[in-house]
């Protein structure tokens, strides 16, 4: 099946993992999905007509000259068919089908670690997120966040000016990184790591793709840390995302509600005053994955 195939159907409206999964349990192939009439896609679990409809017009000549467009932006595309695919997240349930990226994913970025929270840290939360990517990147794990001003900045600059490695995973493309200003961090990470969605390239940011990312960059990593965290925030649902991924979720003792509520359900505490980063390296890697 060709990289063609996969994009034109994971970037069809309504159609994500697990409807493609029921599509190849019925048809067996990319090219007998894409061969299909409506009247035959319909009859598969999770199909309806307007998706039936869109997936029987889909044109692949289109979407191949898309993929050598995108090419010449340096944007790289992996599916779950590719060996380079992340073996963490293919390990998930909700793997995304196809994913676009800019900068040089290695096998090594399988050792990687998220570290998560607010945009509005206080600066005690800030310093801990910056000092916590350098540590543990210096210490040989990649740092994953989600680029987001406040706690997922720090967490990135910490990994960089260790020397080390950070991957991004965005709520926009990779050719339109949000927030705007950390488009130049994003260059940065692209140095040593990678920025990546599961979302076209030039898709604009939403709400519902910031949610959709939480499981990858959880699904990308061996454990979550929250370093502060409101309450229904994103980075909660990331360590939920987390803990239903069968990943460790650690959090910041003396935080506020967020880190709280991880703590009360279960989370591995963290005292920011005493953290033995050689012990919190070698915890991470505990995790059989």
């Amino acid at each position: 099946m060709s990289t063609a195939h996969w994009v034109a159907l994971a970037t069809t409206a309504r159609v994500g993992g697990k409807t493609i999964t029921c599509l190849l349990a019925h048809f067996g192939s990319l090219e007998a999905i894409l061969s299909a009439t409506p009247e035959e896609l319909i009859r598969v679990p999770r199909v309806g007509p307007r998706t039936a409809a869109a997936i029987a017009s889909i044109d692949l000549g289109a979407t191949e000259a898309e993929i050598a467009r995108l090419a010449e932006q340096d944007v790289r595309i992996l599916t779950w068919e590719d060996a380079a695919y992340p073996p963490n997240l293919l390990r998930c349930d909700d793997a995304p089908p196809v994913l676009f990226l800019r900068g040089e994913l290695a096998p090594a970025h399988s050792q990687a670690v998220a570290i998560v929270g607010t945009r509005q840290p206080e600066e005690r939360a800030a310093s801990l997120a910056y000092r916590m990517g350098y540590e543990l990147a210096r210490r040989g794990w990649t740092i994953v966040s989600g680029l987001a001003i406040g706690v997922d900045t720090a967490a990135h600059r910490g990994a960089l000016a260790a020397g080390g490695r950070t991957l991004a995973v965005l709520g926009s493309g990779v050719l339109n990184v949000y927030p705007r200003r950390n488009r130049s961090l994003a260059g940065a990470i692209m140095g040593s790591g990678v920025v990546l969605a599961e979302v076209h390239p030039e898709a604009a940011v939403s709400p519902q793709n910031l949610i959709a990312r939480n499981r990858i960059t959880s699904g990308l990593s061996r454990a979550v840390i929250v370093v502060e965290a409101a309450e229904d925030s994103g980075s909660l649902s990331t360590a939920r995302r987390a803990r239903q991924q069968g990943r460790m979720v650690f959090t910041v003792t003396g935080g506020d509600a967020g880190c709280e509520e991880l703590l009360a359900a279960g989370a591995e505490a963290l005292d920011p005053e005493t953290i033995d980063w050689d012990a919190l390296a070698e915890r991470l890697g505990s995790n059989g994955l």
